[in-house]
């Protein structure tokens, strides 16, 4: 029984895996994709490839992941953990649909939190949520992320228009046409990096729960970073579109200057945080604020703000309402399994 259920916890958080590379396709590519830098399909291949890669880089994010919540060494912690993936992947559907870009890393960690909080109604055996860590890693980062990618692309573009304001703008776009096939690139590493490690951690976190002497002080299997990393590239692959038109053309019309700006900040957010403080931060928030950032260079009138603000409301609801569908997921599992 407890094989099974691990087995489907697996296969769930790979599907979670593969919604979070299509939902977050648009992250790396709109802008390159916008300014014609890239055709669709090639900026497809490029962040697939890179996501994999990306995803090879460490197990510091999956480690945090996995410390958000504590659940029970039996069934009922492997059924906390599937209805926390349940909770996230219904949101993810819900904010692709509607070609929103909301945080899957933000979705996860609230379905996570709210299968578990509902599970301590009912028993508080060996069930707590860390809300100091997820105060320090989520929520700190999930604020000053966006901030300084808006704040850090603005002054970045505006080192650009300053450099480069004698030169031709039809040569200065072609330049950073080319340009940005690299920055697209590592905003695609970043993303791999950060959002594949994930669901590195709540897989980890099952086995830990299912198998405690085996897993418990050991590092990730290999088999798991390569199934993560395998499942949120292809997931890239099948592409993004709805959220790409919203990220590339509906905040603002980006030229190739304005768009690598906010790629390169956005990469350099992502990596930083990933290594230095190893923070599961939202690839979708951080490269949507740069990309307000460098496109408020041209006038501020010139974004589209009331795009932004449907955009920060799904952000403001992404983590109780992740919480609130895993919450009502696990009810129906415990049901399902018959738990006491």
């Amino acid at each position: 029984m407890t094989l099974a259920i691990v087995i489907a916890v697996v296969v769930v958080a790979l599907v979670f895996d593969y919604t979070n590379g299509f939902h977050d396709a648009a992250n790396a590519i709109a802008t390159s994709v916008s300014t014609r830098a890239l055709t669709p399909r090639v900026a497809l291949t490029l962040a697939a490839i890179m996501n994999f890669v990306g995803a090879l880089l460490g197990q510091e994010i999956a480690n945090t992941v996995k410390d958000v919540v504590d659940v029970p060494d039996s069934t009922h912690g492997l059924i906390i953990v599937m209805a926390g993936l349940l909770g996230a992947i219904t949101w993810n559907l819900i904010t692709w649909y509607f070609g929103l870009p909301s945080s899957s890393s933000h979705a996860l960690i609230g379905g996570l939190v709210g299968s578990a909080l509902i599970a301590s109604v009912f028993t508080d055996n060996g069930i707590s949520v860390h809300w100091a860590k997820i105060l320090e890693k989520v929520v700190i980062p999930m604020v000053a992320s966006p901030l300084f990618g808006f704040a850090f692309a603005f002054v970045v573009m505006l080192s650009i228009m300053w450099i480069f304001r004698r030169r031709s703008p039809h040569k200065v776009f072609r330049g950073f046409r080319l340009a940005q096939t690299f920055s697209a690139a590592a905003l695609a590493l970043g993303h791999g990096l950060q959002d594949a490690q994930k669901t590195m951690g709540v897989i980890f976190l099952a086995l830990i729960t299912a198998y405690p002497a085996t897993y418990a002080d050991g590092d990730l299997p290999l088999w798991v970073i390569l199934a993560a990393a395998t499942a949120i590239s292809a997931g890239t692959y099948a592409g993004g579109f709805r959220i790409m038109r919203t990220l590339g053309r509906k905040i603002i019309h980006l030229d190739p200057a304005r768009g690598f700006a906010a790629e390169a900040v956005g990469a350099s957010v992502l990596y930083t945080t990933a290594f230095v403080f190893h923070a599961p931060i939202s690839t979708t928030h951080t490269i949507t604020s740069a990309i307000m950032g460098s496109g408020a260079t041209k006038r501020f009138s010139s974004v589209r703000w009331g795009v932004a603000r449907t955009i920060l409301t799904a952000w403001v609801l992404t983590f109780p309402a992740a919480g609130a569908a895993a919450a009502a997921v696990y009810l129906v599992l415990k049901f399902v399994f018959q738990l006491p």
